[in-house]
């Protein structure tokens, strides 16, 4: 990420940062880069670097931010007569904002563009540090990088979805950094071994939750403890209504517990597992109940309903699976065993209004819909045993009559020799 070292780099870099704004031909000589394209790192940039710039592929070059004069080759092209301008870190959000934030001129290049980024920024927690003075704090340029600076959907950008992680890690994985600003830096490792994480890198699934589904992206600011349930339930609908009506939100709240992360924690979230819920080893419900009150009964009764219908579940399947790989027709059987299913799903997100009679109802549903399933397995396999019996009997009459036929026919032989 970019870092002030020293007000000589700081220029420098800024030199080559604001390759953003002024129209230019094809054909119209850019001495700038020209002459950067010779410089080394972090100086140098490319014309091949800046022609993947979606600034530049809408039409813009580097005066427009700059000033100056780009068709000369000498020092008048940076003169203060040419309008040449330099910039501090603390300047970049508001140079920016002069495009990103006019309505009318962004109509011009995308319509679509939201363009209270700035206002947004300002409200951040990065935007309240800067204006302080703080520069190790995020500013556009360490997020969207500088001159080859790409759509979101571009899976190049820094942006992209599959990206931000590694984006804001580059700061907030930097113990030494971040020091200053005491705060965790694991969120990243943290991130990394989520269900969220395996979401988006395994499966592909873009729309999976990034640092800023839940933080903000511009507007940067964690939720408060006592609503980082509304930050979840923008996903995880469901499960926070059952909260919302549950024992446990003003038990929470008395106690300064988060909602959801208490039982779930916040990056480092693991795929949930019928393990979390009773008295065993890994079960949260004990971190907080003791043998004996009402929440270690109610929870030792949710996880006995949800192993009840997952062992009748798993004995329907074997059924099955034995009659489908022995050929027997069992679509119809297949489609109650996903039934209940789904019925053990629900009892799974119904376990959070903390109510054992409401998940012991999914769970008779499921049952009912189980029993079904074992039954045309069972069904289906005394089907397959009486066919082999029959098959059987049938090949055995065959093979006597054979053996019939063949000493009939040396009979026959024997008499005409």
């Amino acid at each position: 990420m970019w870092r002030n070292k020293s007000p000589l780099l700081a220029l420098g870099i800024f030199v080559a940062v604001c390759v953003l704004c002024g129209r230019a031909g094809a054909d119209t000589p850019n001495s700038c880069l020209d002459c950067h394209s010779g410089l080394d790192a972090p100086l140098k940039v490319t014309a091949e670097q800046f022609a993947q710039d979606i600034h530049s592929q809408k039409g813009l070059t580097c005066v427009s931010c700059h000033g100056g004069d780009a068709t000369k080759d000498d020092p008048d092209a940076m003169s203060k007569s040419a309008g040449f301008k330099t910039f501090t870190k603390k300047d970049i959000p508001a140079l920016c904002s002069k495009c990103h934030s006019d309505v009318a001129f962004m109509r011009k290049y995308n319509p679509s563009l939201r363009t209270d980024q700035f206002s947004q920024y300002q409200t951040s927690v990065h935007g309240k540090l800067l204006a302080k003075g703080d520069l190790k704090v995020a500013v556009c340029i360490d997020c969207h990088s500088v001159h080859d600076i790409r759509p979101p959907k571009d899976t190049r950008s820094t942006v992209h979805p599959l990206n931000v992680p590694k984006t804001c890690s580059r700061c907030h994985a930097d113990a030494a950094y971040m020091k200053d600003h005491k705060i965790p830096t694991d969120q990243y490792a943290g991130y990394s071994d989520s269900v969220h994480y395996k979401a988006l890198t395994v499966r592909g699934d873009l729309s999976a939750p990034t640092c800023v589904t839940c933080h903000g992206n511009h507007g940067a600011a964690p939720p408060g403890v006592d609503t980082v349930q509304n930050v979840c339930s923008t996903c995880h609908v469901f499960q926070a209504q059952l909260f919302e009506a549950s024992a446990h939100k003003e038990a929470f709240k008395a106690a300064s517990l988060g909602g959801c992360i208490t039982c779930h924690s916040n990056h480092r979230i693991s795929h949930p597992a019928d393990t979390m819920l009773g008295t065993g080893d890994k079960s949260v419900c004990t971190n907080c109940h003791s043998s004996g009150d009402p929440g270690f009964k109610a929870a030792g009764e949710m996880r006995m309903q949800i192993d009840k219908l997952d062992t009748a579940l798993k004995g329907a399947k074997d059924l099955l699976d034995k009659a489908e790989d022995s050929g027997m027709e069992v679509s119809e059987a297949r489609t109650a065993e996903d039934q209940a299913r789904d019925a053990l799903t629900k009892a799974r997100v119904t376990i959070h209004s903390l109510q054992a009679a409401k998940v012991d109802q999914d769970i008779q549903a499921g049952m009912k819909v189980s029993e079904k399933a074992q039954q045309a397995g069972t069904a289906a396999l005394a089907e397959r045993d009486y066919r082999r019996k029959g098959l059987g009997l049938s090949l055995i009459a065959i093979l006597f009559m054979v053996v019939a036929l063949g000493l009939y026919i040396r009979q026959l032989e024997s008499k005409e020799a």
